[in-house]
């Protein structure tokens, strides 16, 4: 049994977050979860709201509460709706949770007293109209590089490029729209990246089994222009982990705060303390500690290309310029964007599907398995309701669905709700068992290598291999002349109804129950061998008929959904 720590990158606790964000990085990586455990690996799944920073307090000031407040009821919200979607985190944290204050405030002291932090005077923006310095997040403007004309002051989500405020072309504040901004005189604390870039471009050159995705966008930051870059730890904030250790503040850095981004990845380790805090685990080290036992460990981060220089530089550079032996990361997932209906998911026009409208519509599994199966893996994809509604009643409903209500319906009709005993397998039923053990095997390399879109192609295989053998071997119709051998071949598609259940635990773990409840069962162990998964339940076992699996969704639902998510129109 190996050990996996798996993290997904922690959404902003700004709002309620759409379905590219979900399948972006939270919903892989529970993916990846789910089978792990299916395998029998031990399993420590985290997961928090990033709390700190501009978002937080500019969503609170809209809200009209205090930020404090406004993060507690959010964390509570998101927490609801992750439930809701059965992402099975072991731990769902907060990065304002005192276990994760007190870990920054230790990091930054450790890369203090290993040279890795030197205070510089610069010149920040500042509103005159706000009265207060702008942190990066507070700043707008059009990207030099791109033309982008969101772009925040310190990255464009749109290129990826990291940016200081004054790189900005036309820049305005977010407060309040202002572009009365000058530059004045401040205090920072920056984190020396560009000591460190040998060892991060060693680290990452050794890295040969990652994703080009996630090589490609650290290379770029390390070596575009003047290379890696210092970087500010602190803001001018009232919100976040104080800029201090051992409760006194830094020199000189009264009234500031560490950097979300900063603090952010720390949370990861936070998260693990909470959990043990929180008595859900007993030790939380021997999963972050290579002195403590987490050398055997395999790290994986799941995220969105927008934060892969966050996890590739910052957080590395953090970690390992400690210079004590923290766990760090074995493999970035990373994924490309996923676009709405011919343009992009947007907030302010109340464009595209939010997880909370999502789960209003349908059930998970319906979601889980259509963004799965599309992930953004290899380039931007793109979510229509054509598509979803024809994968939903083709995949689930005709495909996964019919097959569970023939066997199921056709069973207690002419045998009853016991599996029957019937004659031996023929030839029919060795090629099908034959075939499945390839797929099955497929389907396992798949989802060994994080391939998500592939996993999701070969799982629908077997699900079809199932369909085919019904109609080549049509129990239906040989039940009229050797009932015993229409018994054998309606005991096999139990059989394979119960394996279904186990293999699509991962993808749809709502209707897995479901299936293994309807076959009276609670067996989720992995078919090491095809054949003997087949022959799992005995003879007399009973079993119900499920209620309808997957529905079918209408032209007439498709139509109204695809109106009512188009957002307002400018």
């Amino acid at each position: 049994m190996a050990r996996h720590l798996i993290t997904s990158a922690i959404p902003y606790i700004n709002g309620i977050k759409h379905l590219g964000n979900l399948v972006g990085s939270q919903l892989p990586a529970d993916l990846y979860a789910r089978y792990l455990r299916g395998r029998g690996h031990e399993v420590l799944f985290l997961c928090a709201t990033d709390e700190h920073g501009t978002p937080a307090e500019l969503a609170a000031a809209k809200a009209g509460k205090p930020v404090d407040v406004y993060c507690a009821e959010m964390h509570e919200v998101q927490a609801r709706i992750a439930e809701g979607f059965r992402l099975s985190f072991d731990h769902f944290g907060r990065s304002s949770s005192p276990q994760n204050r007190a870990l920054t405030q230790g990091f930054a002291r450790r890369l203090a007293e290993q040279g890795l932090i030197r205070e510089v005077t610069e010149q920040q923006m500042y509103s005159v109209a706000d009265g207060r310095f702008l942190p990066d997040r507070y700043i707008e403007g059009t990207c030099p590089n791109c033309g982008f004309e969101s772009a925040r002051g310190d990255q464009c989500d749109n290129c990826t490029k990291q940016l200081d405020p004054t790189d900005l072309i036309n820049p305005r504040s977010v407060i309040s729209g202002s572009t009365e901004l000058e530059l004045r005189e401040t205090k920072h604390l920056y984190l020396r990246q560009s000591a460190m870039k040998g060892q991060l471009e060693a680290w990452i050159d050794s890295k040969t089994d990652w994703p080009i995705l996630s090589t490609s966008i650290a290379r770029k930051w390390l070596n575009d222009g003047d290379g890696l870059q210092d970087r500010g730890i602190t803001r001018d904030l009232h919100w976040g982990v104080p800029a201090q250790f051992d409760g006194a503040p830094w020199q000189g850095m009264d009234g500031k705060v560490f950097y979300v981004w900063f603090d952010a990845p720390i949370e990861y380790i936070a998260c693990a303390q909470e959990w043990v805090d929180a008595g859900k685990g007993d030790d939380w080290e021997r999963w972050w500690r290579t002195d403590k036992g987490a050398g055997d460990v395999t790290y994986t981060q799941f995220m969105g290309k927008d934060n892969v220089p966050f996890h590739t530089l910052s957080f590395p550079v953090t970690i390992l310029g400690s210079g004590e032996p923290w766990k760090l990361v074995d493999y970035i997932k990373s994924f490309n964007y996923l676009n709405y209906d011919g343009g992009q998911f947007s907030t302010s026009r109340g464009r595209g599907v939010f997880m909370d409208q999502a789960l209003s519509l349908l059930p998970a599994d319906y979601w889980r398995w259509w963004l799965l199966s599309h992930a953004p893996e290899s380039a931007d994809s793109e979510f229509t309701w054509e598509n979803f509604q024809v994968s939903v009643n083709k995949d689930l409903a005709d495909v996964l669905g019919n097959l569970i209500s023939r066997v199921t319906k056709f069973c207690r009709a002419k045998f009853g709700e016991t599996v029957p005993a019937g004659g031996q397998m023929g030839e029919r039923e060795a090629a099908l068992v034959a075939e499945l053990e390839t797929r099955v095997r497929a389907y396992e390399a798949a989802m060994d290598a994080m391939e998500v879109r592939k996993s999701a192609i070969e799982l629908r295989a077997i699900w079809v291999a199932g369909n085919e053998y019904l109609q080549s071997a049509a129990p239906w119709t040989v039940v009229k002349t050797d009932p015993e051998q229409a018994a054998a071949q309606i005991r096999l598609a139990l059989n394979l109804i119960r394996l279904y259940a186990v293999l699509s635990r991962p993808f749809i773990p709502d209707a897995a129950a479901s299936t293994m409840a309807a076959m009276g069962c609670d067996d989720w162990t992995w078919p090491e061998g095809v054949a003997a998964a087949l022959d799992s339940l005995p003879v007399g076992h009973a079993f119900q008929t499920p209620d309808v699996l997957f529905r079918k969704i209408t032209d007439e639902e498709r139509a109204e959904w695809q109106a009512r998510f188009a957002g307002r129109r400018d």
